[in-house]
């Protein structure tokens, strides 16, 4: 499950002609838009691609790389990239979700490690349309952008367009346990600054007293466009573990990087940490993670919520802490829907017509050489009434959600786009993210395709030295097309389609050697 360098020999055609016959691939003003919308990459063409050389390579019908995500489900989310802490936003018809980036905590400490969190100085990106095959966009670094952190977990992200026509992006995100940053972009992949140079809460500042720990962020804008912002964690000084007294919520200024009232406490229950908010129909709901304490107290007319659960309140005055209304838990802990018990942390957020709930569990873990507690993002469909604001309750599963749209594979597709995989990995390239095959036997899952027409060809973009199949439903099914290639650097080669494809179909991406790279694709 770690990076490796894709390998090359001798160039077939020439990068010059192939650099220029794709635009977008070169330096000038039509580099492909990585963000937002469908996925812009330039479309590959007959005349910019080769044909297959004869390499005599067969790829095994049985013998397949290993692969971490089960194929029959759609969780987790990244079929190999471990995230946790999920907080997500639409843009141009995509949902760009966010995580806390376990995996840099995997790299550092090995698969004997512990995921102890204090080597994750960054965040993971994944986007889609349909909610099963997702683009990894790689990580936003954190560290790099904000060099005075400890540490970068949970963040949470809201967007709004400003005067100058552009869609701002505000993340928020955990500096450790000693408080929450911000940093902002024009774009929900690339570009990202550190407005403040400095934390907007921190343990000590003015005017926030007993929250030992205020981090774990939750943001929302609301219809009157004003930003409010939720933190804190543990037992307060002037608290117990029934009434922990360390919630706070606080309205944000017009700039969405500064505060613009006190710092008012949320009279939770059992709190222990994963804020998040939400607004809906004039109402505030706040979200958060129950401790794993005994109940040995309880004073509400609900149930009281079971340990580490996800609870929630409400209230149309977040500045008056008596306004605040305990509705109930929504989300068990992964250990009560038969799954492993972890931590908790859940951003719900509404998708094209419907509510989705967001989540980590262990279950990428589960297939893995390690036990080290790295997470990994899920998403199942949430019942939310939008009338009443009930939330049922529901637990986490290995299924997940099934596909809410087509998959179209007549434009091009980014190499890092799948709903699984087996033996790869990824590296930058030109158009953003590439998958690399990190084994012999490898391959890449798309969920869901329909081709509306049979295909005449497969064209896609790659480096390294093999063989490329198509086949489809199965991975023990003949290929549809293939193609034999040897490239140094990144070049289209065309793969001739056999037999007429009708209908909706799974497919896979075989990659007979290690060091395969594939950038991008399409079927024409």
């Amino acid at each position: 499950m770690k990076k490796i360098i894709s390998k090359g020999s001798a160039v077939i055609i020439s990068t010059a002609m192939f650099m220029t016959s794709l635009a977008g691939c070169s330096n000038n003003n039509e580099k492909i838009d990585k963000s937002g919308g469908e996925l812009s990459l330039p479309p590959l063409t007959e005349e910019i691609s080769m044909e297959s050389i004869n390499l005599g390579l067969e790829i095994s019908k049985s013998n397949f790389a290993w692969g971490y995500k089960e194929l029959e489900y759609t969780n987790p989310i990244s079929p190999n990239v471990f995230c946790a802490d999920p907080t997500g936003v639409e843009y141009n018809g995509r949902y760009y979700l966010y995580g806390t980036n376990d995996h840099q905590q995997y790299e550092a400490v090995g698969n004997d490690g512990k995921n102890s969190y204090d080597k994750i100085r960054s965040m993971v990106v994944f986007s889609t349309d349909d909610m099963v095959n997702w683009v990894y966009h790689g990580t936003i670094d954190i560290g790099a952008i904000a060099p005075w952190i400890f540490a970068s977990w949970a963040p949470s992200i809201v967007s709004r367009v400003e005067d100058d026509g552009l869609t701002h992006f505000y993340m928020y995100f955990s500096n450790s346990g000693a408080g929450v940053g911000v940093i902002t972009s024009t774009d929900p992949v690339t570009g990202w600054t550190d407005p403040l140079g400095k934390p907007l809460i921190y343990h000590g500042m003015e005017g926030l007293t007993n929250c030992p720990n205020p981090f774990d962020p939750g943001a929302v804008i609301d219809e009157n466009g004003v930003g409010w912002l939720s933190f804190g964690a543990g037992i307060a000084p002037i608290g117990t573990n029934y009434r922990t007294r360390s919630a706070r919520i606080v309205r944000l200024g017009d700039d969405m990087i500064s505060l613009d009232s006190e710092m008012v406490e949320i009279p939770s229950y059992y709190a222990f940490e994963a804020s998040e908010l939400n607004y809906v129909n004039g109402t505030y709901i706040y979200t958060y993670n129950t401790n794993w304490d005994a109940r040995d107290i309880w004073e509400e007319k609900t149930d009281p919520p079971s340990a580490c659960s996800m609870a929630y309140m409400t209230t149309k005055t977040p500045l008056d802490t008596s306004s605040w209304e305990y509705r109930g838990h929504y989300f068990l802990n992964p250990g009560e829907s038969g799954l492993n018990y972890s931590n908790n942390h859940t951003h719900i957020d509404k998708y094209k017509g419907d509510w989705y709930i967001f989540y980590h569990t262990l279950t990428l873990q589960e297939r893995t050489e390690t036990d080290g507690g790295f997470r990994s993002l899920c998403v199942d469909k949430l019942n939310l009434n939008e009338k009443n604001l009930e939330i049922e309750l529901m637990g986490g599963t290995r299924e997940g959600v099934g596909q809410i749209k087509s998959f179209d594979p007549f434009i091009a597709h980014s190499g890092a786009e799948m709903s699984n995989c087996g033996g790869t990995w990824y590296e930058e390239s030109e158009n953003g993210m590439c998958s690399v095959s990190t084994t012999d036997n490898a391959w890449i899952k798309i969920s869901g395709a329909d081709f509306k027409s049979s295909p005449s060809e497969f064209i896609a973009n790659v480096k390294g030295k093999g063989r490329l199949e198509i086949r489809l439903d199965s991975r023990k099914n003949d290929a549809v097309a293939y193609v034999e290639f040897d490239n140094a650097e990144y070049s289209a080669v065309k793969a001739v389609v056999s037999e007429k494809i009708s209908g909706e179909h799974d497919f896979f991406i075989m990659l007979s050697n290690e060091g395969i790279a594939v950038d991008s694709w399409q079927f024409n």
